[in-house]
């Protein structure tokens, strides 16, 4: 599509209460750590392992214990 915007990614880690339902309701899509509430700091280092672990794996790298 010519002059079409590129998509946009964003991540926005919640509070402990979670994401405004406003929020909420404009995400297309939604991952989660699980039920656990983990500090800002350790779930942007979990975030960014598991998209280094991704983008290594789709460029072909073997796992980690390959």
């Amino acid at each position: 599509m010519a002059g079409a915007e590129p998509a946009a990614v964003v991540f926005i880690a919640g509070g402990p209460d979670g994401l405004a339902p406003s929020l909420h309701e404009k995400a297309s899509r939604k991952i989660a750590f699980g039920a656990a509430t983990w500090p800002h700091q350790l779930v942007r280092v979990m975030l960014m392992e598991q998209l280094y672990r991704a983008t290594t794996i789709l460029a072909g790298h073997p796992y980690h214990r390959a």
